[in-house]
């Protein structure tokens, strides 16, 4: 796995609320850039707007033992969102929210749309089970962007 040079050097992942897809793809970023011994890349997470870490997204990232606990949430603005080479949206709020931006600012962006786990009812297993399933299509998305020769 190794990262492509000629990558972004800095990556704000966004998502609708900054509670679950956003900072998982931020941490889950983080840890691939790691393992890749790249240490030269910023990346970071907002939201449309915010809310606190969701606990589902806590728990099954602490499967992989990545730690979303100490997360803050903030918006798009708090991110300062037109200092970064690229923007990934996840949600299509988010999408369009950084699309209205795209009209006075310039900045490279890619949409991967990832469904919201929370929108999962059910009982505590079946909600687990989606946070899994977004975190591991996160996960590959980055590997296949970012890592993929």
């Amino acid at each position: 796995m190794t990262f492509d040079e000629n990558g972004p050097k800095s990556v704000l992942f966004v998502c609708t609320m900054n509670s679950v897809r956003s900072p998982m793809a931020e941490v889950l970023m983080k840890a691939a850039l790691q393992r890749s011994g790249v240490s030269d890349v910023f990346v970071d997470s907002a939201g449309v707007e915010t809310r606190d870490i969701d606990g589902f997204a806590i728990a099954v990232m602490a499967e992989l033992d990545l730690d979303l606990e100490r997360h803050g949430a903030k918006d798009l603005f708090e991110a300062e969102f037109d200092s970064y080479d690229l923007i990934i949206t996840l949600s299509t709020r988010a999408h369009g929210a950084i699309e209205q931006q795209m009209k006075t600012s310039s900045f490279a962006t890619e949409h991967w749309p990832v469904p919201d786990p929370s929108d999962q009812d059910g009982k505590r297993a079946l909600r687990l089970e989606a946070f899994r399933a977004a975190r591991d299509d996160i996960s590959a998305r980055i590997e296949q962007r970012f890592f993929a020769k």
